[in-house]
């Protein structure tokens, strides 16, 4: 869109070891005119861990660590932890990645108090094969988008599961906590293919392989947005954490657009009501912004812009986002502006969730 100015890359790998093959898909924490970013950091290989620099203003670099400040230790981690975000409940940060062993991928989260030392908490996402998750997915047939549905059927048809020497567990990931609590519970979006959920909980104890069952058994009735428009016919996925505005919560994610070339990834916007999140109020009928700059379109992937942080400076948004897996990139619109142009494209759920 016209509205958006981007800024260009702000960070790039360095001949250090742990990120000397990208770094990208940041995690953004604001406190004042100091911005701190998580990114990912991939050496090569492909392996993953989470480096940081500190911000002075939204664009100038003043530090940046020459090691990890969040690495892999447990079994589910081997390949990596990846593509962070970071939000503040309280008095307490979360910080949530993608947990990936070379195959599976889960959503978990580490909780810090000053965003030095981070503990783990434990992977929150549901553990099921593709075969479980084929059945249990079944349960709401006629009730949801049957793109919910054909990936998994596919998968289970075929057994393809039984030509890999592993299990494959179903994907679930980019876990984005609500900035507050929701009718005093935490507020998590994630993505099961290929739709946006929300998940809430008091205590991560709670998401037993029962509660997952069930939940994934009635999954209409926890989607908050699914692929609409063109740009989104492959898959969407939480992007930054929602921004709590008196119009409602602005939600930046991500959408995957399947063309002859693979996918693009676009930026894209919604407006969320404040009390009940699966409520759209309004959603941008075109992407926010899409890969046009030459380090969006080639990189590791190419055509990828993945937004995953922002902060606000003068009524200024500004969107931290991977580009082409590669590097760290900015790019700002007014945020009055943006709300304004949202709600002239008030959502009309006509689809079949």
């Amino acid at each position: 869109m016209e509205l958006v100015t981007k800024h260009g890359v702000i960070i790039e790998k360095t001949i250090n070891s742990f990120e000397n093959l990208g770094v990208f898909n940041p995690a953004i924490m604001q406190e004042g005119k100091t911005v701190h970013m998580f990114y990912r950091a991939v050496r090569e290989g492909n392996f993953s861990t989470i480096g940081y620099c500190k911000l002075e203003g939204p664009l100038k670099i003043i530090e940046r660590a020459k090691e990890p400040i969040f690495y892999p230790e447990t079994p589910e981690e081997f390949q990596g932890v990846e593509d962070p975000r970071i939000t503040k409940i309280e008095d307490t940060y979360y910080l949530s990645y993608a947990a990936y062993d070379g195959i599976n991928v889960f959503g978990a989260y580490a909780t810090s108090k000053d965003l030095k030392k981070f503990e783990r908490v434990k992977i929150i996402t549901p553990k099921f094969t593709f075969e479980e998750y084929s059945e249990l997915i079944k349960k709401n047939f006629k009730k949801i988008s049957l793109m919910h549905l054909m990936f998994y059927n596919l998968f289970n048809r075929y057994r393809l599961a039984k030509l890999m020497k592993s299990k494959i567990y179903v994907w679930d990931k980019n876990i984005v906590f609500f900035p507050k609590k929701i009718k005093g519970k935490f507020a998590v979006l994630h993505r099961l293919y290929p739709s946006i959920q929300i998940l809430y909980f008091n205590s991560p104890s709670e998401l037993t392989h029962e509660f997952w069952k069930d939940y994934i058994s009635n999954l209409q009735k926890h989607i908050v947005l699914i692929p609409k428009y063109k740009f989104e016919n492959g898959h969407i996925g939480a992007g930054c954490p929602p921004i709590e505005t008196k119009d409602g919560w602005l939600l930046i994610y991500h959408s995957a657009q399947l063309t002859h070339k693979e996918y693009t990834y676009h930026a894209c916007a919604a407006l969320l009501d404040l009390k009940n999140p699966k409520k759209i109020i309004a959603r941008l009928k075109e992407p926010l912004f899409s890969p046009t700059e030459s380090y969006e379109k080639e990189g590791y992937v190419d055509d990828v812009v993945f937004p995953t942080g922002t902060a606000v400076f003068d009524e200024e948004l500004y969107i931290y986002y991977g580009a082409a897996d590669s590097s760290v990139a900015v790019a700002s619109v007014n945020i009055n502006t943006l709300l304004n142009e949202l709600k002239k494209n008030k959502d009309e759920r006509k689809n079949k969730i």
